[in-house]
């Protein structure tokens, strides 16, 4: 890296060279990875002492703005700007199968629940959780295997994650990921300013040989869907599960981190991988299985990532509203006992293999082996998701999704109604044989 000259620092102290700095972070003029003259270069080109300016470099990098990599050699952090993604509208009349949502008539009812609540206070210095929730994690904890010893409530599953890789990520850190890989977590890695690595997958996850090679190339941390993988459906099996836990073992240093959505409504048993590493956890999120507006996910992990979760906890949210942990609670008893979490899952298997099969009979090939996706490769994304949305279908283009993988589209069959998928298949089909026609003008 050679030092800056494409923007000139200025100031007369510690605060005026610091805002200097960051406005040429903010505009663009210091760009990620650029080199800052050092302390004494720096004091001497601004006629400051040494001590002002190492006040100012000391404020930036606190703050994440700048990285130190040793003792003179400062530089940008690649921590981009926070951006707000543009959500694709869905054309008036078509059938919604873009946006990723569950179905809500296959959501328990949240009246009964709301009801039953009552007037509950809790105060500051209270326990963080409701004992009925953590109850129910630590039971279905118990039954797949998973250390329950200590588990932390935040939320949602972004929530999570976010607060897991903050406590133990550094600026700069490389994250495998799955390649094509969730929307929300490839934009949370790198506004943390950490650098995804796309491994391969297939349909029972990553591949294995393709993660030991990320691992031997310096990935501090891992995150991986053990089922209903957001776009692709994929499901680690047993097999899998096996393979991937012999690449981590010989990563005692990585950080595992398991996001599991869907939990109970994905169709797909779980197999666990990071439990009972020196460094793990797996988030469990009811969004998709109780309602997206219960912003409540539940944490397992070792004991030092629990306290450091607790610890960021604090200085920001505090705990999750225990409003919100005593309707969850409820709200997902009561779907144990009707059976609405098992009607679900059996509903979101039918309608995902139904879609499948359709496809499979006009020879187009598709993926979802869990979850309420499916995933079909293209040729090009954007002349398909125009083509459907002309014949009244709403699908996600993949771009977003990909870090190196090949282009795709993942249509959300969560609420696609099987009478409609041989349509859906023809029209598709019908989309690819006019992609793949004569050339215009």
């Amino acid at each position: 890296m050679t030092e800056s000259v494409q923007y000139q620092i200025v100031g007369t102290d510690a605060a005026s060279v610091t805002a200097s700095i960051e406005r040429g972070v903010v505009t663009g003029r210091l760009a990620p990875g650029e080199a800052l003259p050092s302390v004494r270069a720096l004091a001497q080109q601004l006629a400051l002492s040494p001590t002002t300016v190492a006040s100012a470099y000391r404020d930036l990098r606190q703050r994440g703005i700048l990285v130190s990599h040793d003792r003179s050699r400062m530089t940008v952090a690649h921590r981009p700007a926070l951006a707000t993604r543009l959500v694709a509208e869905i054309p008036s009349g078509a059938v919604d199968l873009a946006s990723g949502n569950p179905d809500p008539p296959l959501l328990p009812d949240l009246g009964p629940a709301l009801t039953q609540v009552g007037p509950v206070h809790r105060l500051y210095g209270d326990e963080l959780a409701v004992d009925s929730l953590v109850e129910l994690a630590r039971t279905a904890f118990r039954r797949d295997g998973v250390d329950h010893d200590w588990l932390a409530i935040v939320g949602g599953g972004l929530d999570g994650l976010e607060r897991i890789l903050e406590v133990h990520c550094r600026l700069g850190d490389k994250i495998a990921v799955e390649d094509p890989c969730y929307i929300g977590a490839l934009d949370l890695i790198r506004t943390l300013g950490l650098e995804p690595v796309g491994v391969p997958i297939d349909e029972y996850g990553m591949i294995p040989d393709a993660l030991n090679d990320a691992l031997d190339d310096g990935c501090q941390a891992m995150l991986l869907v053990p089922r209903a993988q957001n776009p692709s459906g994929a499901a680690i099996d047993a097999d899998r599960a096996h393979q991937l836990r012999a690449v981590v073992d010989r990563h005692d240093h990585v950080l595992v981190v398991e996001d599991d959505p869907a939990g109970p409504v994905s169709g797909a048993d779980y197999f666990p991988i990071a439990p009972g590493r020196p460094r793990w956890a797996v988030v469990r999120s009811v969004a998709k299985s109780l309602g997206p507006d219960l912003r409540v996910a539940i944490i397992a992990s070792d004991e030092d990532t629990h306290v450091r979760l607790l610890g960021r906890q604090r200085l920001g949210t505090g705990w999750v509203s225990h409003l919100l942990q005593y309707l969850t609670a409820r709200v997902w008893q009561q779907s144990l006992v009707d059976g609405t979490l098992k009607r679900a899952a059996s509903t979101y298997r039918q309608r995902r293999q139904t879609l499948i099969d359709e496809l499979a009979d006009v020879d187009i090939v598709a993926v979802g082996a869990s979850g309420l996706n499916v995933w079909v490769p293209v040729i090009e994304e954007v002349p398909v998701v125009q083509g459907l949305a002309a014949r009244g279908w709403a699908v996600q283009a993949g771009e977003p999704f990909r870090i190196e993988s090949e282009p795709g589209i993942r249509i959300t069959a969560a609420s696609l109604d099987v009478a409609e998928a041989p349509r859906l298949a023809y029209d598709i089909a019908d989309v690819f044989g006019h992609r793949l026609g004569t050339r215009r003008g």
